[in-house]
């Protein structure tokens, strides 16, 4: 066997036993998923549903702030979103407007100020978190259970590399701007991928 024949062969292996169209079907599938999942109107349909007005980005820092017992700094959740600090607290602003969210002084730090989740913030999310799982049930209706804990798994670990190549390379900044012009004005696949990495989903 030749040189060549060996690089190919170890290219083939590397990509699984389906090849390099193994991954380029995995690239139309998240690309495409992430933009039916980013449309404005479907995420306007749900939010107005549960009765707030927010960003895709809002509800991801609702979901980050769910996931603490206790409150957070300014600076840690935009470590944690991968975005700048001003970026959190315009968000910050919105939600306290809503009442979805509350700052209180930092007990270490007189000069900063941490922001929790409230109960009706969290009660928000929660509506929010089961339309989507009833969305979830009816698309994935007749899947195998140990189809859809496999999936899930392939996605998180999907998500982590992704994390942390973001972290590597230091590329925190203000995610993509959420359009609000319908179909017409909706992220192409490109875009709603960067946007559904942003969220985790």
């Amino acid at each position: 066997m030749s040189d060549e024949e060996d690089a190919e062969d170890d290219r083939t292996t590397a990509c699984g036993p389906q090849g390099p169209n193994g991954l380029d079907g995995l690239e139309d599938v998240l690309a495409t998923l992430a933009y039916l999942l980013t449309r404005s109107q479907e995420h306007e349909r749900r939010t107005a549903k549960a009765g707030i007005t927010a960003a895709r980005s809002d509800v991801y820092l609702l979901r980050a702030l769910a996931e603490r017992a206790e409150a957070s700094r300014v600076s840690d959740l935009a470590d944690r979103l991968m975005v700048k600090p001003s970026h959190v607290t315009r968000q910050i602003d919105r939600l306290q407007g809503q009442q979805l969210v509350e700052r209180s002084q930092d007990a270490q730090d007189r000069r900063a100020r941490q922001v929790a989740i409230t109960p009706g913030g969290r009660e928000v999310l929660d509506r929010l978190k089961q339309a989507n799982i009833i969305g979830l049930a009816d698309a994935l209706d007749g899947v195998p259970e140990a189809d859809v804990v496999t999936t899930a798994t392939v996605l998180r670990h999907l998500i982590d590399r992704y994390v942390h190549r973001v972290r590597a390379t230091g590329a925190d900044e203000d995610p993509l701007p959420d359009r609000t012009d319908g179909a017409a004005g909706a992220p192409g696949p490109a875009a709603g991928a960067r946007t559904a990495a942003y969220q985790g989903g």
